[in-house]
């Protein structure tokens, strides 16, 4: 089995989410316990996954701290009050802000970053920038605020933008034009030349 940080964010995000959804259809038929979703997500993962306790902690703290992570996240977020915020993209908001804010265990750049990677791999397509700018704007707002450390993160960040955009444009496809073919019919002598058809470009998705 392997210590895998990102891969218990998903689970634990799975099971808010799963959570956040029942709660909100108000069925009084529809059993809603999160000890019974983490319970059956956990075992999905069994085989794989050896920090249960960091999952539990990560559910139950960002259920337990709802209100205080919500009233950070409103003022962040001044457009979007938070039921209008997709709830894919609020459950990550809330569970990121309590590890950035409340649990306090990891650097808050890894807590952004983790964030944005699961928005890129569960949010829509404007979800990462969502919540890296709404997670900025906490942070930055709060008493554990560190410019140093910010400028150093977004040195990096922009460093890794322009890498991959170089990378991008390295894989780009070259153009090979066709070297004038002389027909064996033409009494003319003019050369029947073939226009090379154009390459498709390739294109070139992270809290």
């Amino acid at each position: 089995m392997a210590s895998n940080r990102h891969l218990c964010r998903i689970i634990a995000l799975q099971s808010l989410y799963e959570y956040d959804f029942r709660i909100s259809l108000d069925m009084e038929d529809l059993k809603t316990n999160i000890d019974e979703i983490l319970e059956r997500n956990l075992a999905v993962y069994a085989d794989s996954l050896e920090e249960d306790d960091f999952v539990v902690d990560l559910v139950k703290g960002t259920l337990k701290n709802q209100e205080k992570l919500d009233a950070l996240i409103v003022p962040a977020a001044p457009e979007w009050p938070i039921d209008q915020i997709a709830k894919i993209d609020k459950v990550i908001l809330r569970l990121a802000t309590y590890e950035l804010m409340i649990k306090r265990d990891v650097p808050p750049k890894v807590a952004i970053n983790e964030a944005v990677e699961l928005a890129k791999s569960f949010g829509g397509d404007n979800s990462s920038k969502f919540i890296n700018g709404v997670l900025g704007t906490i942070y930055r707002s709060s008493e554990i605020y560190e410019p140093e450390e910010d400028k150093k993160f977004q040195a990096e960040k922009q460093a890794m933008a322009s890498q991959s955009a170089k990378s991008a444009e390295s894989d780009k496809p070259t153009n090979v034009q066709s070297k004038p073919v002389k027909s064996n019919d033409d009494t003319t002598g003019n050369d029947s030349t073939a226009k090379p058809k154009s390459e498709p470009k390739s294109s070139a998705q992270t809290e």
